[in-house]
């Protein structure tokens, strides 16, 4: 296990004159290879708790946030490598090193890029850093560094304000999910485990000529967007109040492999009682630290950082649990059968709308339910793991770069049957849309834990309420499953089974 350990700086005062301090950086990475207790002489690369002290600390001497140099380093070299196999700092093709996959940065030495870790990460933090202060990338809001969001541009520009980046596809008006950063952002959202707020931008602003390797045009320089952003989860302080965001248990040691000590609820106040903690198993890969916390009846423990928030006595803009308003989607009908369903899903955290989207409707950007898109494989397990499993959803770690890792480990424990995660080609069935017949099999097999075939689960679901359908055919098991479908089969349950 390992503890956070501040190295203490000293101030000098000379008569009446205060001096500004230049610490020298080589003093200050040793610092940090001390407090994770690693050797930067060492050619292999650390276990994984070490590797989140190593990015942490180096993020949090910078003043940048934790999540996002993580999020980076996971995009950037897969799984927080940096030597190979041999204890050869990996090089790829464009001359990216090592784990921030430094490439062509002055100033740097090479040699000492590939040798050393530390001075690696060192080298991205400062590089986002930089990317932070420029003044010829937009800014968000008032710039606050502890928000996630506000960071958006300078991500961007760690890798290039080039084309490829813009936050939207010039040719078809779409929200470029291929972008740089909307990729970390997504990593942040998946290892960190929590929910970033999509902005709002604006394609206008955003000019490029796609046959260009040119930079983008920024026609706007500053977005004001009123929307609850997140803060980052690291600088929560000893006596500080939290709040839990989501029903969460409580353990005995910083890790989920130690018993509970109970279930703090959505909302419960805790108090954080000391500084975080990595993971205590050195091979579990968290991109999140531990909190020990106290509850008001002296029960203390600890909760990963992934789920606590500040609370009313220190607020950060939040959407309000159960409180979002589906009706103001631009595609809400409430004469239509899943309006009740939507409301209910979205709020239970089950499913979410897409924000800022192209509206072929009524050509314009806005927020959407999309009730009528069907949802893949990989997507319906997503909900449905949500719903059944959402502590061990978000405690279970990846096993490869693969996005959809976690799902398909969750769904071969659970023995589903699922098209995807069982051969050479599981990536394409992931992405296939799942039939109402699979599932009818996904629903059932959950609920009676075990593997059901296919007319069985549609008679769990006629015999329970869960369709009104009289026959197999009716039910239309081979047609693909939307997303109203889906929130109207989870609502029902949710009604039959849990009320």
């Amino acid at each position: 296990m390992k503890k956070i350990l501040k190295p203490l700086i000293s101030v000098i005062v000379i008569g009446a004159l205060s001096l500004t301090i230049n610490i020298d950086k080589n003093v200050l990475a040793n610092d940090i290879a001390n407090t994770c207790k690693y050797d930067s002489a060492s050619k292999v690369n650390p276990d994984y708790s070490t590797m989140n002290c190593l990015l942490t600390e180096t993020a949090l001497s910078y003043n940048v946030p934790p999540e996002i140099v993580k999020a980076i380093a996971e995009g950037e070299s897969g799984n927080w490598r940096h030597f190979d196999s041999n204890g050869e700092a990996i090089v790829t093709a464009d001359n990216g090193i090592g784990i921030m996959q430094i490439t062509n940065q002055a100033g740097y030495n090479q040699d000492r890029l590939k040798s050393d870790i530390v001075y690696n990460i060192r080298a991205g933090v400062e590089t986002l850093d930089d990317m932070f202060k420029r003044k010829d990338l937009p800014s968000i809001n008032g710039e606050e560094r502890d928000v996630l969001e506000h960071w958006y541009f300078a991500i961007m520009a760690y890798n290039g304000t080039k084309p490829v980046n813009s936050p939207f596809v010039q040719a078809t008006g779409e929200r470029n999910a291929n972008a740089y950063q909307e990729r970390i952002l997504r990593i942040i959202e998946k290892l960190e485990l929590i929910d970033l707020t999509e902005l709002p931008f604006t394609r206008k602003h955003f000019q490029y000529d796609s046959n260009s390797r040119e930079n983008i045009k920024f026609s706007a320089m500053n977005y004001d967007f009123d929307l609850p952003l997140t803060k980052s989860k690291y600088f929560f302080k000893t006596n500080q109040k939290v709040s839990a965001t989501t029903d969460v248990t409580v353990r005995t040691r910083p890790t989920t492999d130690s018993p509970s000590m109970g279930t703090l609820r959505k909302g419960e106040i805790v108090t954080i009682t000391g500084p975080f903690e990595y993971e205590a198993v050195s091979t579990k890969k968290n991109h999140f630290v531990w909190y020990p916390v106290k509850r008001n009846d002296g029960t203390e423990g600890y909760v990963a950082s992934s789920y606590l928030n500040y609370s009313a006595s220190t607020p950060t803009p939040t959407t309000p649990v159960g409180s979002i308003d589906v009706s103001k989607f631009a595609d809400y009908k409430a004469d239509q059968y899943w309006a009740e369903d939507f409301q209910w899903a979205v709020n239970k955290g089950l499913i979410s709308g897409y924000q800022n989207v192209y509206n072929p409707a009524t050509k314009k950007y806005e927020n959407l339910l999309k009730p009528n898109t069907n949802l893949t494989e990989d997507q319906m397990l997503s909900v449905l793991f949500r719903y059944f499993k959402s502590d061990e959803l978000a405690s279970t770690k990846p096993s490869s770069s693969w996005s959809a890792d976690v799902n398909y480990q969750l769904a071969n424990k659970y023995a589903l049957p699922t098209l995807g995660g069982k051969s050479a080609s599981k990536q394409v069935y992931a992405v296939k849309d799942i039939t109402r017949g699979n599932f009818a099999r996904f629903l059932a097999s959950m609920h009676y834990g075990k593997t059901v075939s296919q007319p069985e689960a549609i008679q769990f679901l006629r015999d329970f309420d869960l369709t009104t359908t009289k026959t197999d055919a009716e039910f239309k098991p081979n047609d693909s499953l939307t997303r109203a479908h889906a929130v109207a089969f989870f609502h029902r349950y949710e009604q039959i089974f849990n009320k």
